[in-house]
């Protein structure tokens, strides 16, 4: 059995100047070099993170990788570069920058590193155009943030291009980013402690109430980082408002029990009792192994919550550890059209 890891993040070492590939601003994204193997994302004259060699060398990941008894990495952007408040033709040319790069950094090891590239969600033309582009160069699929600006998932733009990666068997997987600030919550982390379950649980309500699973047929592969936030905890009380107050959120077809095998999640809980209640709220078939790698707030040893959990159904943890991501991320793919 393969185990496979759907969540990691990349960084390159080093990119081109943003402001000669894409316009001048005066906060774009940078590399502060260090040393070989430690360097610094700015953005602009902020620092927004650390990073080593496991962000962007393939040997390194892979070590990591056997010695978590990892075969493969589903290898994402990382969402500081999805540029989604710049104007379209800027976020498509960065975003071509790192797709590039994406696939530098797998090539080494094509058979365990599978690069999603990112795509200028906030232009739904030419995040179409770049999807296309990406998957006839190598990468197997595509990783968006879970809104852009005040659009949600529901959003037609949006939804217009989650119908084309239905359309030419493109996995997506949605990661919350650009949370919320203000004072309460710039404290302990608070926005990624509290903000990221949120963003999410609020992301899964809008392809749900907002419709979008009336809409795109269940081709559409999807799968929501951090375990799905909130979701699985509350999801007796959006039943019990979409019974009690129709009039107000019974704008979907059925109640949202109804479309848990619509998407899946991934394990980074960090909790048996919360991995227990993912698998019991949503199906072990819903539930991907994934760990946030390289970042200090993911999952080491990877995958050390899924063995240790007391799992009733037959097959769960196996389905959980591989079996699922093999059918996410291998179904029929189509040839790729416009939209």
């Amino acid at each position: 059995m393969s185990v496979i890891d759907v969540h990691t993040h990349y960084v390159p070492r080093g990119w081109p100047d943003l402001n000669e590939v894409a316009g001048a601003a005066h906060d774009w994204p940078w590399m502060r070099v260090e040393t070989e193997r430690d360097a610094v994302i700015m953005v602009g004259s902020r620092e927004f993170r650390r990073v080593r060699a496991d962000c962007w060398d393939a040997g390194t990941r892979v070590a990591a990788m056997d010695a978590d008894g990892v075969d493969i990495q589903v290898v994402s952007p990382t969402p500081v570069f999805f540029s989604y408040s710049r104007p379209g033709p800027q976020a498509v040319k960065v975003a071509r920058v790192f797709n590039d790069l994406a696939l530098e950094i797998c090539e080494p090891a094509p058979e365990r590193l599978l690069p999603f590239c990112q795509v200028p969600l906030q232009d739904t033309d030419a995040a179409c155009a770049e999807l296309d582009r990406c998957l006839a160069a190598g990468h197997v699929g595509v990783e968006i943030g879970n809104h852009v600006g005040d659009r949600d998932l529901d959003d037609a733009g949006i939804v217009t291009f989650l119908q084309h990666c239905a359309d030419v068997g493109a996995p997506v997987f949605v990661h919350p980013w650009d949370m919320p600030s203000s004072p309460r919550l710039d404290r302990w982390m608070a926005r990624w402690l509290t903000g990221m379950p949120a963003e999410t649980h609020l992301s899964i309500l809008a392809l749900i109430l907002g419709g979008v699973f009336d809409k795109v047929p269940d081709t559409l592969r999807i799968c929501f980082a951090h375990g799905g936030g909130s979701f699985a905890f509350w999801l007796g009380r959006m039943e019990n408002a979409w019974y009690q107050r129709g009039d107000v959120i019974g704008t979907s077809e059925r109640p949202p029990s109804y479309y848990l095998e619509r998407f899946s999640v991934d394990t980074v809980v960090f909790d048996e009792q919360a991995l227990r209640l993912l698998v019991d709220t949503l199906g072990s078939g819903q539930v991907m192994l994934g760990s946030d790698y390289p970042y200090p707030l993911g999952e080491r040893p990877v995958g050390e919550v899924v063995r240790r959990a007391d799992l009733q159904a037959d097959g769960a943890k196996e389905a959980i550890l591989g079996g699922n991501a093999r059918s996410f991320l291998n179904g029929t793919q189509a040839s790729p059209t416009s939209c």
